[in-house]
């Protein structure tokens, strides 16, 4: 989802500055990547290596405060380490919201209109503190924290929501997988024809619902046949979809250093 005033190539120097990639369709591609491959290796450490849903958040947390670090202390853009956070966040997401509905008791509603709730106040609390919502333009410090924030929050609310809708509602992971992409079509609707909807809202909303997406698709590839799934190994099946997500990853890395040569060139 990108502006809808740029083109495929940025080349405003914050657009080259900030610490976060453009929200194109490449991007959204690898972020469902990023939420499939969250829900299958969760619930690899979870379930398949039965570690339980609190050792593994704390695996991941782990993780994540590790990735988060290098992000920080980076001065630009590295798709590596950036994605690397973004795959944490999932899988810490996809744990701690396991703990919650089940160890923890609290159900895929209660636990959905909780994580719903703290997304909203994250980002009432960015936009009271800001002036506005960010959400490809990331060059300042308070801005990075809110944005891993709200990431870090979606991220669990997505995985309860995919969970309420494959359960609660009775959709199955096929048809709740279904539902998400369509609503994210709606999503993209709006952003086409409704031009007086702010874009950051509808960035963090598409963000939100990509989790859902993901956590069914992967409950779709891992679960056992009788559920609804194809019963595909957890541990395999989240190290296919990884390389699939690196080799995305490289090779827009690549075409954006082209770019940013050729914007450079052309510029002189």
């Amino acid at each position: 989802m990108t502006t809808r005033t740029s083109v495929a190539v940025p080349h405003d120097s914050e657009a080259w500055l900030s610490k976060v990639p453009q929200a194109t369709a490449v991007f959204w591609l690898v972020k469902i990547l990023a939420t499939t491959v969250g829900e299958t290796g969760g619930d690899a450490l979870s379930m398949t290596f039965q570690l339980g849903y609190a050792v593994a958040t704390l695996i991941f947390v782990a993780f994540f405060v590790v990735t988060l670090a290098i992000q920080v202390r980076s001065r630009s853009y590295h798709p590596a380490v950036y994605w690397a956070v973004v795959v944490a966040t999932t899988t810490v997401g996809t744990t701690t919201s396991d703990f919650l509905d089940r160890t923890a008791g609290l159900g895929y509603v209660v636990s959905s209109a909780i994580l719903l709730l703290a997304v909203l106040m994250v980002l009432a609390a960015w936009r009271a503190t800001a002036g506005r919502i960010e959400y490809d333009h990331i060059l300042k410090p308070r801005d990075e924290v809110f944005y891993w924030v709200t990431i870090l929050v979606s991220n669990t609310l997505g995985t309860a929501l995919g969970d309420f809708a494959a359960d609660n509602l009775g959709l199955g992971f096929e048809h709740g997988a279904l539902l998400f992409a369509g609503l994210l079509v709606v999503v993209a609707l709006v952003w086409l024809l409704a031009r007086r909807v702010p874009i950051g809202v509808l960035f963090w909303a598409a963000y939100v619902l990509t989790r859902p997406l993901g956590a069914t698709l992967g409950d779709t590839l891992t679960k056992p046949v009788a559920e609804g799934g194809l019963n595909l190994n957890r541990v395999s099946a989240s190290l296919a979809i990884l390389a699939v997500m690196a080799s995305v990853v490289v090779v827009q890395h690549f075409w954006r250093r082209d770019a940013r040569r050729a914007a450079v060139s052309s510029s002189h």
